[in-house]
């Protein structure tokens, strides 16, 4: 009986001596974990940016992409920058003052090379559904609520549920920085990924301690005592602006030294090489 019970205790040793040591591999693996890619509405240095070209070369190259949205006059959720078509595409006029059939008849690549002429502006719904394709690429997809209405952000978990999508997106642009619409999108769904925005160290303070939220929106490169007391509230780091967003090899390499989870970025293709290296 001696034997048999020294013989169960060196087997419950040895066990809880594998799961330790699994255990420490998966936090390492997690903390080397490199930051996630954002396309700054899409290839835009490549492609037309915010069309269904641009964000599919980015799924297909495993990086995730941001989108901006806005509402047509009759009122359709599209995926563009501007509140008027005329920069983008060959028409002319305002986002909410065109029917949703005059917006897609709109030539939106013609205007960056001849090669992408007929490319569509999108619907949201288009996006989620190509989205929704790619499974296989764990990407970040932030979406930048442009549109001022109080609905939006009710139609916009509508449709990444309906896609089964809404795991994948990180609502940002005016939910980063008014109450009213995080406490929207965080009535829409308890699940959303929310972020609040902090453009230096004092405004961080208050952004790590917001309830509604789950990341921290920051415009500037944090230090990293302040990247780890984020990751110690349980919450996940996104930096954008002027430190990022240009080919910023340098702050790419702090970003990811001190554990930043994701980068928006112009340069998403030079910013993938350098983490490739």
């Amino acid at each position: 009986m001696g034997t048999l019970m020294a013989r169960v205790e060196w087997r419950a040793c040895f066990l809880l001596a594998i799961i330790g040591f699994q255990a420490v591999q998966e936090i390492s693996a997690d903390e080397a974990r490199p930051p996630l890619v954002v396309a700054h509405r899409g290839l835009l240095r490549e492609s037309p940016e915010n069309t269904l070209s641009s964000f599919r070369a980015c799924l297909e190259l495993r990086i995730g992409f941001e989108m901006d949205v806005l509402r047509s006059r009759d009122g359709k959720l599209v995926c563009i920058h501007d509140q008027t078509v005329d920069r983008t595409t060959n028409g002319e006029g305002r986002v909410n003052e065109l029917r949703l059939r005059q917006i897609r008849s709109l030539d939106a690549g013609s205007w960056f090379d001849a090669k992408f002429r007929d490319e569509k502006v999108p619907t949201i719904d288009q996006v989620f559904r190509l989205l929704a394709g790619y499974r296989e690429s764990d990407v970040l997809v932030a979406v930048d609520i442009k549109q001022d209405d109080p609905d939006v952000e009710r139609d916009l978990v509508r449709l990444a549920r309906r896609h089964d999508v809404l795991d994948r997106i990180l609502f940002i642009g005016r939910s980063i920085l008014e109450q009213p619409v995080r406490d929207r999108l965080r009535t829409a769904s308890g699940s959303v990924h929310l972020a609040r925005v902090a453009h230096d160290s004092e405004e961080l303070v208050g952004s790590i301690a917001d309830p509604l939220t789950d990341w921290v929106y920051v415009r500037y490169l944090p230090s990293a005592e302040e990247v780890e007391r984020i990751h110690q509230q349980g919450k996940r780091v996104f930096i954008a602006g002027a430190t990022v967003a240009g080919h910023e090899a340098l702050n790419w390499q702090r970003a990811t030294e001190i554990g930043i989870d994701a980068i928006l970025t112009d340069y998403s293709l030079e910013l993938s090489s350098q983490l490739r290296e």
